[in-house]
């Protein structure tokens, strides 16, 4: 082999592998993509006292809290944003992100983190919001709404999640407030509770209480008859939130943790990653989206991002 042949295919072996580094994963053949995948900022106002006088504070922070459904071959997110509603926003490769309207408004301040869940039993969008420290659902036959209130399901609670299991059954999993621990709540049907709710995951571990003793932000998946509970602990605006797993042969558990949490943590340029959703492509591969921190700093300056995530054979 000459010289010259040899620069040539080193030089091609570069670029290939910059590529992998600075583009990461294929969505779909020939398409690549870089994180972020969505960045927006919202202004916050509310009342702030400081001694006898009250004067009106002003935040700037990122979306955040992203949950993604997919219909018809569009994907729908929807994240935390001026914490007075929420905004749709429609894509159809994961990547690129065009907003939407307004499809939740509240008289009250501090709407935060959704999950909207399609019923085809009676083909309708329910979606479950956190308000003022409880879980209340609305109701829309559009996945762009807009969303009727339909009233609080569950108080001192929040950020909620609806599964709907092979056999029918239905199950809202969400974090108590302000004890930060995660609880399922076995549903008749969307809107109508079925006997008690019960603690499944609480903060044990010791990423989970590097700031505060955290757990919240469940998602499920189902993978070959397990139950994959996915959730998120250590303070949200730190740089140790973080994103773990408990596994459990019910939806209702017991759940054991997986010993190797957190599964996503920072690092290479990665902080804070955590409050995550999964979905599936067309193709049936998982893609997991979920927020970051912008930087380095403390804080809810958030962008959202998406990877692929698998089922290794253990």
């Amino acid at each position: 082999m000459t010289n010259r042949l040899r620069s040539t295919l080193k030089a091609a072996l570069l670029c290939e592998l910059l590529a992998l580094v600075f583009f990461r994963f294929p969505v779909i053949a020939g398409e690549t993509y870089i994180n972020p995948v969505l960045e927006e900022t919202v202004v916050i106002r509310h009342d702030s006292q400081k001694g006898d006088s009250f004067h009106e504070a002003v935040h700037t922070l990122g979306i955040g809290d992203p949950a993604v459904l997919l219909h018809k071959g569009t994907y729908y997110m929807y994240p935390t944003g001026d914490n007075r509603g929420y905004d749709v926003y429609t894509s159809h490769d994961l990547v690129h992100w065009k907003k939407g309207p307004r499809v939740f408004r509240s008289e009250e301040k501090g709407v935060w983190a959704p999950d909207v869940f399609y019923n085809s039993e009676d083909n309708t969008f329910y979606l479950y919001y956190t308000v003022n420290r409880r879980v209340g659902a609305a109701v829309s036959k559009s996945p762009e709404g807009p969303f009727t209130d339909k009233g609080t399901i569950v108080t001192g609670a929040i950020d909620a999640h609806m599964f709907l299991d092979d056999d029918g059954r239905y199950y809202l999993y969400y974090a108590k407030f302000p004890e930060f621990r995660i609880y399922v709540q076995p549903m008749k049907a969307p809107l109508q509770k079925s006997g008690d709710a019960v603690m499944i995951i609480h903060p044990d571990q010791q990423w989970e209480m590097r700031h505060v003793a955290l757990t919240e932000a469940p998602w499920m998946v189902k993978h070959n008859g397990i139950y994959y509970l996915l959730y998120s602990g250590s303070a949200a605006n730190t740089l140790d939130y973080a994103i773990g797993y408990g596994t459990a042969k019910s939806p209702a558990g017991p759940f054991e943790k997986y010993h190797g949490n957190p599964v996503m943590k920072k690092g290479n340029g990665v902080f804070g990653p955590g409050h995550c959703s999964l979905t599936r492509d067309s193709k049936g591969k998982l893609w997991m989206v979920y927020h970051q921190q912008r930087n380095a700093s403390k804080g809810w300056d958030r962008i959202i991002c998406v990877d692929p995530v698998w089922f290794d054979e253990k």
